[in-house]
């Protein structure tokens, strides 16, 4: 973002109230930024920090999807970047509504733009998210007749109890050399081909050093086989 905009330096100045536990100061920031808006760009730019400071889940969807209706009116490069947040926003919103099957529809829209987040911790952070909502939602989607998300969710739980109780011991142990491994590749795992490639070979790394007490050994090696089957 161009922080010489006005916009944008409020929503900074609004980003450094927030930090700082000044909610009241950074909302009313925000609500200026939004207020001195002089195109979609800048609204949505403005609608993304006010959905942050709202009282209501309801109120909270609201900005969400104004944020959402901003960007596609943008349509360009500029607003690229921003749609894996802007649907993981909306999935946490329509969560928090209580409305899971709805949340799932944009956990799925997140993961399928996932690649255009900028990379780094700030893409690290939205692929964690994704995963996550993508976990916590595919049940009820799965209810609602989304064969997709009914295989999603069998694979996911497959993959989730395979490695959780592995997880577990290591960090009553304090394992941080087998956690560094494989947590990234678990907590940002989408479900696709490519994803459960990278756990595999994560735990794959892990056996192959053999440093691990020999029941884990022996339940890595066991996880391996179970993820190698189709």
């Amino acid at each position: 973002m161009d922080r010489e905009l006005p916009v944008v330096r409020l929503c900074v100045a609004g980003m450094q109230a927030e930090a700082e536990g000044r909610a009241e100061k950074a909302r009313e920031l925000f609500q200026q930024a939004w207020d001195g808006a002089r195109d979609d760009y800048e609204a949505c730019v403005a609608a993304h920090y006010l959905a942050r400071h709202q009282s209501s889940p309801a109120e909270t969807l609201r900005w969400n999807q104004e944020c959402l209706d901003r960007a596609d009116l943008v349509g360009d490069e500029r607003v690229q970047g921003f749609y894996p947040s802007l649907y993981v926003n909306l999935g946490n919103a329509y969560r928090e509504l209580g409305r899971a099957d709805s949340a799932h529809r944009y956990f799925v829209l997140a993961a399928e733009r996932v690649a255009e987040a900028p990379e780094g911790q700030y893409g690290d952070w939205n692929r964690f998210a994704i995963a996550e909502g993508l976990r916590g939602t595919a049940a009820a989607a799965a209810a609602e007749g989304d064969e997709g998300a009914a295989v999603r969710g069998r694979v996911g739980e497959s993959v989730e109890g395979l490695v959780r109780e592995l997880f577990a011991g290591w960090c009553e142990r304090g394992d941080l050399k087998a956690l560094a491994l494989t947590l990234p590749a678990y907590l940002g795992y989408l479900g696709t081909d490519e994803d459960r490639v990278r756990l595999r070979s994560a735990l794959h790394m892990v056996h192959a050093a053999r440093w691990l007490p020999e029941d884990e050994q022996a339940a890595v090696e066991w996880a391996l086989g179970v993820m190698a089957m189709p």
